[in-house]
């Protein structure tokens, strides 16, 4: 597939996104937003990615939704849709089967920001500047500014970001737990590789479930989340080699199903009619 607004590159394992619109900051304009839905749905159908790293041309991660095409979007049911597909965006890239990194040069406001709020790890220069500045636009953040980060920073500082509009240094985003780490501004290339090479010496499936199980728990009460630990724990067991379980039926209903045979006229015939009356 060909990107205009965007490079896409696989290495490996590894997916690499590069927002390319340098002159404008990488602002998120229309076509350069279905463009990186598109990429992502190229990670997403892979089954030898494991890895994606997004990050932006010319000195800075992005600025956000193309003000300046905002008057395309159309009438108040048409901005609703627009926002909604980009929510389905950051949602398919949170989804990832596939660890993500974005690494973050220069500005990373407003949808820049929210980009950086669904991948799995942000490695941030310290010249790196971050913030929620739709206020002062007059409009407000529409697929992260006020969800994502208020789970990530609290609602306190989630308010604070976006009722003020200000600007933050890097470090500020590792204090607030909102990135995870800041490297000197020629070190960011390396920091991510070095990353890269810890993350690929993993279990691989022991990190989609540990991914998985962590952004589902984290929504949800605390017995559901143990639900969903307890369950990988047994799947771990099974592609470790444990999967035999004396009173699981090891394919025997599926294969029923498919003969017709009389696994499944019994099955069939106790239950078809039972208590249906």
């Amino acid at each position: 597939m060909k990107f205009d607004k965007l490079t896409y590159e696989e290495a490996g394992q590894t997916a690499w996104i590069t927002l390319n619109r340098p002159k404008a900051l990488n602002a998120l304009s229309m076509k350069l937003s279905d463009e990186l839905v598109a990429a992502i749905e190229l990670v997403r159908q892979s089954t030898m990615l494991k890895f994606l790293v997004i990050k932006g041309a010319g000195g800075n991660f992005s600025v956000g939704d193309d003000i300046t095409e905002m008057h395309l979007w159309g009438n108040a049911n048409a901005v609703m849709r627009r926002v909604r597909y980009y929510q389905n965006m950051a949602n398919q890239l949170e989804e990832l089967d596939k660890v993500t990194i974005a690494a973050v040069d220069g500005y990373a406001v407003g949808g820049g920001l929210e980009i950086t709020m669904a991948c799995d790890f942000v490695v941030a220069t310290e010249r790196a500047r971050w913030g929620m500045p739709e206020v002062d636009v007059g409009i407000t953040p529409g697929w992260g500014g006020t969800t994502r980060l208020a789970r990530l920073i609290g609602r306190r500082r989630a308010k604070e970001v976006n009722l003020l509009g200000a600007l933050y240094p890097a470090r500020r985003a590792v204090q607030w737990n909102l990135w995870n780490r800041v490297v000197a501004d020629d070190q960011l290339d390396a920091e991510v590789d070095r990353l890269l090479e810890v993350l690929s010496s993993k279990n691989q499936q022991g990190v989609r479930q540990l991914k998985f199980i962590i952004n589902r728990g984290v929504e949800c009460d605390l017995y559901t989340a143990q639900g969903f630990e307890a369950l990988s724990g047994a799947l771990t067991a099974s592609v470790n080699g444990a999967w035999e379980v004396e009173d699981a039926d090891k394919g025997a209903g599926v294969e029923a199903f498919a003969l017709k045979n009389e696994l499944w006229q019994k099955r069939r015939g106790l239950a078809t009619n039972f208590w249906s009356d």
